[in-house]
This record gives structure tokens, sequence and C-alpha cells, in this order.
């Protein structure tokens, strides 16, 4: 689907994966739903902060592994000399921990140029763990 690249597109755009994980099973509550509707949320605001371009959408795709052993997100901007870099924020620095948590949560995590068009997609794969612990941070 594609979002405006506007905190409302990236609110949007993180309840539409969660809903749409509840549709195919992952209940709301479930580590998986919340892993991913987490992901999701920290891709679309690097997306609408580091990826946009005046008048230009982001795009997020949600795929599910057919035997059902992962799923990836997709997340799409138009802005491909802004590469996203993993840093490591200060102790008080107030951004910074967007890609700590997605390579925390994620099984593996990526960037590649854009399919169609300019710009570059940024990629997460979670391994499904139905009956998972709960997602734990330290």
């Amino acid at each position: 689907m594609r979002f405006t690249s506007t905190p409302r597109g990236a609110r949007l755009a993180r309840r539409l994966v969660s809903h749409r994980l509840d549709d195919w099973g992952h209940a709301y509550a479930s580590p998986v739903n919340e892993t991913m509707t987490l992901v999701a949320a920290e891709l679309a605001a690097n997306a609408i902060r580091h990826g946009h371009v005046p008048g230009r959408d982001f795009h997020l795709r949600l795929t599910e592994d057919g035997g059902g052993g992962g799923l990836r997100i997709e997340v799409a901007d138009t802005r491909a000399e802004r590469l996203p870099a993993r840093r490591t924020p200060g102790p008080d620095g107030e951004s910074g921990r967007g890609l700590v948590l997605v390579e925390a949560l994620a099984d593996d995590w990526g960037v590649v140029p854009r399919a169609v068009g300019p710009g570059k997609t940024v990629w997460a794969w979670v391994r499904v763990r139905p009956d998972g612990p709960p997602i734990t941070l330290s």
C-alpha cells in the first residue's frame, strides 16, 4: 500500500500491519503481531524522516512465507542517496534507535534499490514463532 510521507501516514501503515496480521491469524497481542508492528513503525518513521521527498509517498508491503516460516516487511521511499545506517545513539540522544530496534527484533534486515522508480527499499524479515516468548529488549 501507499501512504503519505507524514506522521499520519506512518501511523496508518503501522495500524494496517497490525490489522493484516490479525486477519492472517496472528492475534493483536501475540508476539508476532507486536514485533512486526513495532518493526513497521520504525521503518515507516525512518521513511518519512529520512527518505521523504516533497510530493512523494512511501510504499509498504507485508508478505508471509508460503510455509508460514516468516514475515517480510518492505518500506520503499524515493530518496536513494540517504541509506539507512545503524548508529549507536548517545545516552541522552533523542533519536537514532530505530534501526537498533529493528536489528534486535528482526532475524534479518537490509536495504536494496527500489524495484520501480528512484529510491530504496528497507526490508526486515522475522521468523514466525507461534508460541514464542513476548518481546523483551535489554
